[in-house]
């Protein structure tokens, strides 16, 4: 059996745990595992490197991965279903496991109904995708959004200013609101609920008025705001290799808008690609772990089409279909819980 591995999509802490654990467990199985370099794109290019238990030795703790990634398709290139196919063929390729977040996951579908042998990882620090409790990658960015939000209180109360944070967060909120409670904002806004400038000047000025000269205010990329031409700005035509709007600056429209209404003087810090950086949390290293190795006897059983997957604690797997069906977003209820505390 001859596995080809690869990570596509934005980088995030935990890949090189999955990596570590397909290696490990095809070795156990007696498959010969093959890295393809630079995501879709590395079939393309037929850049590979022949995996082994030296080349993953010691990587568990590092960030990013050692295979590199890139947001290519090959469905959106001239025949290239038709290449994709001969060099699968070509390289007898007996299965791939493909390991990235949802627009990844669109492609691996595709990949399948072409006839190719796929198996699904599910990473991404949004925790967007759907039929699995948590995406490796998001523990880690919460916990660097948290340390952040940590960080910027003490500077917020001592210059009695209002600090917002912009998180990751293109269509769902999770980073935004776990940080958000874990670091005690004031307010969290997130791209599921259309907020109004003015209910969070409301909780602002109520604090005020208790003698809370500061705020914490933690935005996510993708928010959208109940008022007209609010957080429009330039760039927004511009767009990723998957077709979707570049975010980012939006905490920035948000302090201006804030300031001209209330006087407060106001800061916004956007952490970026922070988040997806760096040493992944032991959470992400265990979870990465188990879904490269349940990856790995997947294809043992023929389980192809289908992604690996966290349901209470357990290992499952779904449909790959059914995990692109229909992005996973925060719920009301959950919501609620954040806001108890705006006020």
């Amino acid at each position: 059996m001859k596995i080809g591995i690869l990570t596509s999509g934005g980088d995030c802490p935990g890949l090189n745990a999955v990596i570590r654990a397909i290696v490990r467990k095809s070795e156990h199985f007696g498959f010969e595992t093959i890295g393809i370099k630079n995501g879709w794109k590395g079939i393309f290019d037929e850049s590979y490197i022949r995996m082994d238990l030296n080349s993953v030795a010691g990587i568990i703790n590092k960030g990013g991965t050692i295979l590199g990634t890139s947001r290519f398709s090959p469905f959106e290139k001239r025949n290239g279903k038709d290449t994709l196919l001969h060099k699968i063929s070509r390289e007898r390729f007996d299965a791939i496991i493909a390991i990235g977040g949802e627009g990844s996951m669109h492609i691996a579908q595709l990949a399948f109904e072409s006839g190719i042998n796929i198996v699904g990882v599910p990473k991404t620090i949004d925790n967007d995708i759907n039929g699995t409790d948590y995406t490796f990658g998001f523990d880690t960015a919460v916990g660097i959004a948290t340390e952040a939000i940590d960080r910027l209180h003490t500077t917020a109360e001592s210059h009695h200013r209002i600090m917002i944070l912009e998180v990751m967060g293109r269509y769902a909120g999770w980073i935004a609101l776990y940080s958000g409670i874990a670091g005690g904002a004031d307010v969290v806004i997130i791209p599921e609920i259309k907020t109004k400038i003015s209910s969070v000047i409301k909780v602002l000025k109520s604090r005020y008025k208790r003698g809370k000269l500061f705020s914490i205010i933690v935005i996510a990329e993708g928010a959208k705001f109940d008022e007209k031409n609010m957080g429009k700005k330039k760039g927004t035509e511009k767009l990723d290799d998957f077709g979707r709007e570049r975010l980012g600056g939006i905490s920035n429209y948000l302090a201006d808008e804030i300031e001209r209404r209330t006087g407060f003087e106001c800061r916004a810090t956007i952490l970026g690609y922070v988040q997806r950086g760096g040493v992944p949390s032991a959470f992400d290293r265990v979870l990465g772990t188990r879904l490269g190795i349940y990856s790995v006897e997947m294809i043992k059983e023929g389980k192809f089409g289908r992604m690996a997957a966290l349901q209470s604690n357990s290992m499952v797997d779904i449909p790959i279909s059914e995990a692109i069906g229909k992005l996973k977003t925060v719920d009301k209820d959950l919501y609620e819980v954040a806001q108890v505390f705006f006020k």
